[in-house]
């Protein structure tokens, strides 16, 4: 096995492109890095990626992340009611966030900021603590 160490990738042909044989694999410009995905579409690495996400048990008299990334804590709001507290910010409010709870019902859209999303768990239409019940938000970081 061999070991690569270097600072600086720089492709041969376009300084921000990256060839793997003759298909280009990534390309890069400031702020921006894209890879090839399937057939020829390309995924932008920052915005394909989620930005936070937390697994939890709706059920526990003090609600905390089972595992989480960018989470800083949960909120119990009340009976299928939470907010998940972001440890860094995104960009605006705009951001997409989905979820689920053992395949049940969650809206994650309401009370949206830069600071925290709220999951909110249904079961049929009713608000309801789920245990496995999961976030995340999928945006760009401030």
């Amino acid at each position: 096995m061999s070991t690569v160490i270097l600072d600086t990738i720089t492709g041969k042909s376009t300084a921000t492109t990256i060839t793997i044989g003759s298909t280009p694999v990534v390309s890069a410009s400031a702020n921006s890095m894209t890879i090839r995905g399937e057939g020829s579409a390309q995924t932008s690495i920052q915005q394909g990626l989620a930005k936070q996400w937390v697994s939890f048990d709706g059920t526990a008299g003090s609600v905390t992340p089972d595992d989480s990334f960018n989470t800083a804590s949960l909120t119990d709001n009340g009976t299928g009611n939470f907010s998940a507290n972001f440890t860094n910010a995104m960009a605006n409010a705009n951001f997409f966030s989905c979820g689920d709870a053992n395949a049940r019902r969650i809206v994650n859209s309401e009370g949206r900021t830069t600071a925290r999303h709220n999951i909110r768990v249904y079961e049929d239409s009713s608000a309801s603590d789920r245990s496995g019940s999961r976030g995340a938000a999928i945006g760009d970081l401030a």
